[in-house]
C-alpha cells in the first residue's frame, strides 16, 4: 500500500492550480471543469484517490482538495467557497440550511497508546480523567510509573467534537500538554512517545498499526476499534464521511458524488482502511 504514506505528495498535486473553481483553459487552450473540495483531513486522502479516478474517465475535469477540518468544509459549502465540502461527522442543526450531505463511507474514533504500553484497555471514566487532568501518571490505570502526555486535537476537528459529546465534557475542561491536527500528525506523535496517548480515525490508525506503525489501538467499552466492528455496527463511536454541497446540485458535480458513492471506488475505501456504502 502507498496511499496514506504518499499524502503529503498527493495534497501537493491536488493543489497546484490553486482554489480557482469553475472553468479553465488548459495550456492548449481547451476549457477544464474545475470541482474544489475542503474539509475533513480524514476524508481528503480518499477524496483524492477518488478525485483522480474520475478525472481519468472525465477529460478536462480537474479535482482539487484541500483540508481544514470538517468545520471548514461545511461551511465553505454553504458559503459556496468551494463546490464540495468533506466532513467526517453528522452535521449540526444549525449547520444545516442550504446543504445536503452525502455520505461516502463510515469510519469510527479510538484512542491511541505506544505499542510498548502495557496499557491494553481503559475505561471511559479513566479516558475521562486522563482528559480532563484528574488521571496524570500511568501507574494510576495500571502502566508505568511514568507521566501521561496527553494529546488533544485541534479546534474544528470532528474527532474533537465527538470525543467531547460522547464523554459529557466541556471542551474547555479538556487538559491537554499537545494539540494534533491532521491524523497523520496525531499518528506520529504517539509513535514517538512511549507514554503519548490522542484519538484517531479507526481506519487511518488501524491501516498504520497494521503496516508497522509503533502505535496500539484501545477498545472502548470492551469492544475492539477496528474497521470491522465500525462495519457490524458494534463499535460504540462510528461516524459517517461525508461530502457536503449546496441544495442545488449542479450536473458535474452530482456525477462526482455519484461516482463517489458508487461501488467503483469500493476498493479505495478499503484500502484506507474505511468501511464501504452498505447498497
Amino acid at each position: 500500500m502507498r496511499l496514506l504514506h504518499s499524502l503529503p505528495l498527493l495534497l501537493a498535486t491536488a493543489l497546484l492550480s490553486g482554489c480557482t473553481g469553475g472553468s479553465a483553459a488548459d495550456g492548449e487552450g481547451n476549457q477544464r471543469q474545475t470541482i474544489r473540495l475542503a474539509g475533513s483531513s480524514t476524508l481528503a486522502p480518499l477524496a483524492i484517490e477518488i478525485g483522480k479516478r474520475f478525472e481519468e474517465r472525465n477529460p478536462g475535469v480537474r479535482i482539487e482538495v484541500q483540508t481544514g477540518g470538517s468545520s471548514r468544509g461545511i461551511a465553505d459549502a454553504r458559503t459556496g467557497a468551494v463546490e464540495c465540502g468533506m466532513s467526517s461527522r453528522d452535521l449540526k442543526d444549525s449547520e444545516k440550511d442550504g446543504v445536503r450531505a452525502w455520505t461516502v463511507a463510515m469510519d469510527g474514533v479510538c484512542f491511541l497508546v505506544h505499542a510498548s504500553n502495557p496499557v491494553r484497555e481503559l475505561s471511559e471514566e479513566q479516558l475521562r480523567g486522563i482528559y480532563t487532568g484528574r488521571i496524570t501518571r500511568w501507574s494510576e490505570v495500571g502502566g508505568r510509573d511514568a507521566e501521561i502526555i496527553c494529546i488533544n486535537r485541534a479546534d474544528g476537528r470532528s474527532e474533537l467534537e465527538l470525543v467531547t459529546k460522547h464523554f459529557g465534557i466541556d471542551p474547555r475542561e479538556i487538559d491537554a500538554d499537545l494539540i494534533a491536527g491532521e491524523n497523520q500528525q496525531g499518528i506520529k506523535m504517539v509513535a514517538s512517545d512511549e507514554n503519548a496517548i490522542t484519538y484517531m480515525s479507526v481506519g487511518a490508525s488501524e491501516y498504520e498499526a497494521r503496516n508497522g506503525t509503533p502505535i496500539h489501538l484501545l477498545p472502548l467499552r470492551g469492544v475492539e476499534a477496528s474497521v470491522a466492528t465500525v462495519a457490524g455496527g458494534t463499535y460504540p463511536l462510528s461516524r459517517p464521511l461525508l461530502y457536503v454541497t449546496s441544495d442545488e446540485v449542479a450536473e458535474l458535480i452530482s456525477r462526482f458524488i455519484e461516482y463517489s458513492r458508487s461501488a467503483e471506488v469500493d476498493d479505495l475505501v478499503k484500502a484506507f482502511s474505511y468501511v464501504p456504502l452498505q447498497r
